[in-house]
C-alpha cells in the first residue's frame, strides 16, 4: 500500500541504523573476547551480563517500552556475544597449545 510507504520507510532506516549498531557491538564483544583470552578472564560473567540486560530493562521502561520485552531481546544477544567471546578464547587455547 502506497499510503504506508513513509512510515515503511522511516522503519526501513531505523532497521539499518539498528544493524549498524549490532555490528559496531559484536565488533567490540570480539575486541573483549581477545582480550580475556590474552588474560585468561572466563567469557560469561554472570554479574555483567545480569547488570547489562537489567539497566537495559529499566532504561526501556522509563522510556515507555516493555521492560521484558527488552530483556528477551537482550538475552539473545547477550547469549550470542558469550558464545561469540567463548568461540575466540576457545580458538586463541588451541593456537597456543
Amino acid at each position: 500500500m502506497k499510503i504506508l510507504k513513509p512510515y515503511r520507510d522511516a522503519i526501513d532506516d531505523l532497521d539499518d541504523r539498528i544493524i549498524d549498531l549490532l555490528v559496531e557491538r559484536l565488533k567490540i564483544i570480539e575486541e573483549v573476547g581477545h582480550f580475556k583470552a590474552d588474560n585468561g578472564i572466563d567469557a560469561v560473567l554472570q554479574d555483567r551480563v545480569d547488570e547489562v540486560r537489567e539497566r537495559c530493562a529499566r532504561r526501556a521502561e522509563e522510556q515507555g517500552l516493555d521492560p521484558d520485552l527488552v530483556r528477551d531481546l537482550y538475552n539473545k544477544l547477550i547469549e550470542y556475544s558469550c558464545e561469540l567471546e567463548d568461540d575466540i578464547i576457545r580458538r586463541a587455547k588451541r593456537q597456543s597449545a
